[in-house]
């Protein structure tokens, strides 16, 4: 991951998460990523996915951290998209709207609303509801 904006935005915001945290970027082709343990939930991000509020994303994570989920993976497709195989494995899509997001963008939103919502479940003043 280079040093454009973007991924000094997905620094500051994965030094502020408490939870433990991974980025694993997988090559365009051929790349595996190692299989999901029993209790992970994957989920994929996807346009065609359910628009979640930041408090409904921190409401699925804390559930998922409360009733025994030891991890919880989030997939972004490289510029084709996701494989059919990440598609199958993922039991919750989920979207940053309809429009279509480069992929170090939708990175950054993705740690920043992590952090949000592991701030509304500590009960941080980071996140304000409107």
């Amino acid at each position: 991951m280079g040093r454009c904006p973007e991924a000094e935005l997905i620094a500051r915001y994965a030094k502020r998460l408490t939870w433990p945290f991974q980025i694993t970027e997988l090559p365009d082709t051929g790349g595996k990523a190692t299989p999901a343990g029993p209790g992970t939930i994957t989920i994929a991000m996807d346009e065609t996915g359910v628009q979640l509020t930041s408090a409904e994303l921190a409401q699925k994570l804390e559930k998922w951290r409360d009733t025994g989920t030891r991890e919880v993976r989030i997939l972004i497709g490289a510029a084709d998209g996701l494989t059919a195989d990440e598609r199958a494995s993922a039991s919750l899509f989920i979207a940053f709207g309809k429009a279509t997001w480069p992929h170090m963008l939708a990175r950054a939103m993705l740690v920043e609303q992590l952090y949000r919502a592991t701030s509304i479940i500590a009960g941080h003043p980071y996140h304000r509801e409107g």
